[in-house]
């Protein structure tokens, strides 16, 4: 069983471009449509509970699939078959960006990533403020964040925007309840225990890596939102060039866009900064789900909750386009010749279906020839 689950994640690790929402898409077909691992209404559980939690909302689906297959055994296999591919490779890329030149084709190419992440950027924060802001108090709010973080984009200043937002949409939410879970949970003690483990691997993590695990506690809404936090914390430490050259490449990447943790931990301190990097960002996310999960079919039924975290959804948007205008826009767009390829891209991303994968291979070459 184990073995089954393993190589059906990792299967999808290989292959499953498009971010967060496809991969949702992409669990569904596998899972549900597909094997029959799991119910419609198991399956609308889990999502509800990755939704909900911050953290990386394809990988705590991913564990919670795992979980429910096969054990605790089974959510460690789903974890490592869906993220393994995507960290191998960003963690090496991490390494070899130690050793790369400040001029020539390949530093424009990575000039040229840079400039993919800021038309996939620009594309995430326009699709998350469809979904998550799609009345005016919540257009209100996301507008409110971008304004006092593009003025103030410290990491104090972050947290403060998100609990606000979170207080706000408990506030203008009605306090009533609906109905709990359809199915049954898996054994608590299991999950219990699982999640005793990831909080003690925080514990352990803390003194090494305070950013990666703060970035995976405050995420909500994606993995786009780790841009911000991270740069908050490690754009000196890594250099800008090297920083938003990764999330370029990254946006090429099946499986969760957080193994550019990964890379930045590669980056940082070679193969034992990627894995401290890795197992950090993750942790938080996999702490709370398994930990909320026992009570999960209690707390999806309070609207004071669901309020909190539609007001933390809609203020990440804010968070995430001031990321755009404040950080990836001025350090993407130094020349003329760079203005015209963002142009370029970002026309491809709203008026085609280019696949990032086409994007990012487009951005690197134009950026080798021009920049």
């Amino acid at each position: 069983m184990v073995r089954a689950v393993f190589t059906a994640f990792t299967r999808l690790g290989l292959t499953s471009f498009g971010g967060p929402s496809a991969h949702i898409g992409y669990f569904h077909r596998a899972f549900v449509s597909g094997r029959g691992w799991l119910s419609e209404a198991r399956f609308a559980e889990g999502l509800g509970l990755a939704q909900f939690l911050p953290g990386p909302a394809s990988s705590q689906l991913g564990l919670f699939i795992g979980l429910s297959r096969g054990g605790v055994p089974g959510a460690l296999a789903a974890f490592a078959g869906f993220t393994l591919p995507s960290a191998l490779i960003m963690g090496l890329a991490g390494g070899l960006a130690l050793h790369l030149p400040e001029r020539g084709p390949l530093a424009g190419a990575l000039a040229g990533l840079i400039l993919v992440a800021l038309a996939i950027v620009a594309q995430a924060v326009a699709g998350m403020a469809r979904s998550l802001c799609p009345d005016t108090q919540r257009r209100i709010l996301a507008l409110l964040a971008l304004i006092a973080l593009v003025l103030f984009p410290q990491t104090a200043v972050q947290m403060a925007v998100i609990a606000g937002a979170a207080l706000t949409g408990a506030l203008l939410s009605q306090a009533t309840t609906t109905g709990g879970a359809t199915e049954p949970a898996p054994p608590q003690s299991l999950v219990l225990g699982l999640g005793l483990g990831a909080f003690g691997l925080l514990l352990a993590l803390l003194p090494l890596a305070r950013p990666y695990l703060a970035a995976g506690a405050l995420v909500f809404g994606g993995g786009h939102v780790v841009l911000p936090l991270l740069h908050e914390s490690l754009g000196a430490a890594v250099g800008d060039a090297t920083f938003f050259a990764g999330y370029g490449l990254a946006q090429a990447m099946p499986g969760p866009l957080f193994t550019f943790a990964t890379y930045l931990g590669a980056a940082q301190a070679g193969l034992w900064g990627a894995v401290v990097a890795t197992l950090a960002i993750f942790a938080p996310g996999f702490a709370l789900l398994t930990l909320a999960l026992p009570l999960w079919a209690r707390l999806r039924r309070f609207a004071r909750l669901r309020g909190a975290v539609a007001g933390v959804n809609a203020a990440v948007v804010g968070l995430l386009g001031a990321a755009w205008v404040s950080q990836l826009a001025p350090h993407g767009v130094e020349s003329l010749p760079a203005g015209a390829i963002s142009i370029l891209l970002l026309l491809l991303v709203f008026l085609t279906k280019l696949p990032p994968v086409a994007l990012v291979a487009l951005g690197a070459g134009l950026g080798a020839v021009l920049l």
